[in-house]
């Protein structure tokens, strides 16, 4: 649901038959949103970028955990995001979000600041809308309005 998202392949999914617990694991294909600018240092200038993506969703405890890394650029940069959907502990028809990210750029000289801060932005922006995408199928699945 993001216009980036190229391509997303499972490569692994099972079910704990005595938790009911299902994994994935994923491969996504996007698009490389480093900015023009940022792409004229040599390894910045590919087309795409693979990411990995495991879930483990448990439907008895209503609660979901991703953990995501890049696997682009990983002799450089270091880029984790780990989220948690869970049921709020005040009111059971809501959904917690839990989200940290974790980014570390080396090789790049005096760039590393520059390709961070732009990291961080992207991955702030990429929360939100997850949070947006997350409460647009909630609304589709379950008919319930969003809270505004």
């Amino acid at each position: 649901m993001d216009k980036n998202v190229i391509s997303v392949k499972i490569v692994e999914e099972k079910k704990d038959v005595s938790t009911g617990i299902i994994y994935r694991k994923r491969i996504a294909v996007c698009q490389n949103v480093v900015p023009e600018i940022l792409r004229k240092v040599n390894i910045l200038k590919v087309p795409n970028v693979q990411l990995e993506e495991e879930s483990w969703f448990n439907p008895q405890e209503r609660n979901m955990a991703i953990r995501s890394h890049c696997l682009t650029w990983t002799q450089y940069a270091s880029m984790k995001e780990e989220s948690v959907f869970r049921e709020s502990i005040e009111n059971p028809n809501w959904t917690e979000f839990i989200q940290k990210g974790r980014i570390s750029i080396t090789g790049a000289g005096f760039l590393n600041c520059v390709l961070e801060t732009f990291a961080s932005t992207f991955l702030r922006q990429g929360a939100q809308k997850g949070i947006r995408i997350m409460e647009m199928l909630l609304k589709e699945q379950c008919g319930a309005p969003l809270a505004e």
